[in-house]
């Protein structure tokens, strides 16, 4: 998986949806588009900058469009985009739209976790809207990587995470979008809200419990984890940052039971110990307090992408 979001969410965090030195023309950040049906049925974009916490009134929430002006960058690579609270969704060519929305329902489930049709937290949408996070959907990693998107400078306007479709929905072994999607919300929004419980910069709550979880603070992977850890990540291309992304990952979906099927438990033990609830709590008392915490007003409820607000 190749992240775009790692690589260069620190010059979006400092420029913010924009940059001058790029021919690129950004979005604004606080711009972003909704579709609205009619009773006859027809859609229509509106780019309306809507508050991050106002209700989605269409029928279809996360409705399927071409790609709206203010994304209109997107347009030489991505040719559909769904918006879930302002935050968007690009697929490249060729990405069913099934997968499209799953992708989409995971997203905005994580954010109204109590499908309420608001976000749980308005701050985090606002934060990963004044970023530009943008998830971007293609077929596989091949073409991505043909894309030509890398070589754009596209990303230098944008946080954003690629997911590939054939690890995406239901019907795969694990549901990838469930660990991409986590990510992104992560680095650009939980992350930015609550920089001292859930950055993923040293000294951070998170930080500290993941230290604890790999045996000591390594900045770099270490040549060999002590006995005693339960967190072995062993990407030396990921830095301490991102390997502190990786950590909320497993640490939060194992308290949601996304790990918790013996086979998958028995697939991640290289690299994750604690795969279930119960064994998150009694190996990792700080990050089961971290995320437990109900002040954070981060998701219980594992998402699977079906969103249904309640009307």
């Amino acid at each position: 998986m190749r992240r775009l979001a790692g690589a260069h969410l620190a010059a979006a965090l400092a420029l913010g949806s924009c940059g001058a030195e790029s021919g690129i023309e950004a979005p604004a950040a606080s711009t972003s588009t909704t579709t609205v049906a009619d009773s006859a049925g027809t859609t229509a974009a509106t780019t309306d900058p809507p508050a991050a916490n106002q209700r989605e009134t269409s029928e279809a929430p996360l409705a399927i469009t071409t790609l709206p002006e203010a994304l209109a960058d997107w347009r030489p690579w991505a040719d559909r985009h769904v918006d879930v609270f302002g935050v968007n969704v690009v697929a490249l060519p060729g990405v069913s739209e099934d997968v499209l929305r799953h992708a989409a329902g995971v997203m905005a489930q994580y954010l109204d976790n109590d499908a309420d049709g608001y976000p749980d937290i308005p701050a985090v949408v606002e934060a990963m809207r004044d970023v530009a996070a943008t998830l971007v959907m293609a077929v596989d990693e091949d073409q991505l990587e043909e894309s030509g998107i890398f070589e754009s400078g596209l990303d230098r306007h944008y946080a954003v995470q690629d997911l590939y479709e054939g690890e995406t929905g239901p019907l795969r072994r694990f549901d990838a979008s469930l660990e991409e999607v986590h990510h992104l919300i992560l680095d650009t929004g939980w992350g930015a809200v609550y920089p001292d419980r859930l950055g993923v910069e040293e000294g951070s709550e998170l930080t500290r419990a993941m230290d604890v979880a790999r045996g000591g603070r390594f900045l770099e992977v270490p040549d060999r984890y002590p006995e005693e850890a339960w967190y072995h990540y062993d990407d030396e291309t990921c830095g301490y940052d991102c390997m502190a992304t990786e950590y909320a990952y497993w640490a939060h979906t194992s308290l949601l039971g996304a790990q918790a099927d013996p086979d998958r438990c028995e697939e991640v033990a290289l690299e994750w110990r604690p795969c279930t609830a119960d064994l998150l709590r009694t190996m990792d008392p700080l990050a089961t307090a971290l995320f437990t915490d109900p002040e954070l007003l981060l998701p219980t409820r594992l998402p699977d992408g079906e969103y249904r607000p309640a009307p």
